[in-house]
């Protein structure tokens, strides 16, 4: 029975192509079979077949053995272009480029994908010590002030919706309360930004803020900063720049 027959149902090789995709894209570097196989759980000899014509079309990349995979250059080419193309991340350029100069951090807009944020743009900062970031990175929103911040413009019953009861702990000072982070949002909508508190790195503080051109909100911006270097006159200085980043945003990108 065809998936049109089925009412819409989806094509099984597809639904398995494209989780194959995202586990080697949420697990760099190379994979035996077996462990492949024991994560997706599909029968070893389909999994094989599908990986080896994912390999032929340039989706999956073997090492010199052939048999370890890994991601390969073409999802390379499909995330690129998906930035290239996105008209928020291009409205966004000069706005990141000024609140980079101001703050003399590194700065990111991300978009929310169910529970994680992805980073669509960064900024580095111009100091020696900086943080580590790049584009496309996924992150739990529970454990950065961008995922916070775009939290804080669900209701409470939304995100409770959206999160399980125990969030996972990258760091001593993750929040793993979802009732704690809810507590936490009442406050990032009173202030109107949020703090990553050395939750998803030590070392680094980050204020992020949604951008209002939609509610709730899809895309936030932040600014991060190891805290080794940040004094009470730097915050000040780096909330007042974000705000100021986070109106123009929302400006620019109201009508995309």
């Amino acid at each position: 029975m065809s998936a049109a027959d089925a009412g819409g149902s989806q094509v099984k090789s597809a639904v398995r192509t494209v989780e194959l995709l995202e586990y080697f894209a949420a697990r760099p570097g190379m994979h035996s079979l077996a462990a492949v196989q024991e994560a997706v759980g599909y029968p070893k000899s389909s999994l094989y077949m599908l990986l080896r014509t994912l390999v032929d079309l340039g989706w999956i990349e073997t090492d010199t053995t052939g048999t370890r995979y890994g991601i390969g250059v073409r999802a390379l080419l499909v995330g690129t272009s998906y930035i290239d193309g996105d008209e928020v991340v291009a409205a966004a350029r000069p706005t990141l480029d000024r609140l980079a100069d101001d703050t003399t951090e590194t700065v990111h807009l991300a978009r929310l994908d169910g529970t994680d944020v992805v980073y669509l743009a960064t900024r580095q900062s111009q100091h020696y010590l900086r943080p580590f970031a790049r584009v496309g990175r996924r992150l739990p929103v529970h454990s950065t002030s961008l995922g916070k911040a775009l939290l804080a413009t669900f209701t409470d019953d939304q995100v409770r919706g959206m999160l399980p009861p125990n969030l996972a702990q990258l760091t001593e000072h993750t929040l793993t309360d979802r009732e704690a982070l809810i507590e936490e949002l009442h406050a990032v909508r009173e202030q109107g930004y949020a703090v990553d508190r050395e939750e998803n790195t030590l070392g680094l503080r980050c204020f992020g803020l949604a951008i209002p051109n939609r509610t709730p909100a899809r895309d936030a911006v932040s600014c991060s900063v190891p805290v080794a270097r940040l004094t009470p006159d730097h915050e000040q200085l780096i909330k007042d720049m974000l705000f100021g980043a986070r109106d123009r945003l929302a400006r620019v990108t109201r009508r995309l």
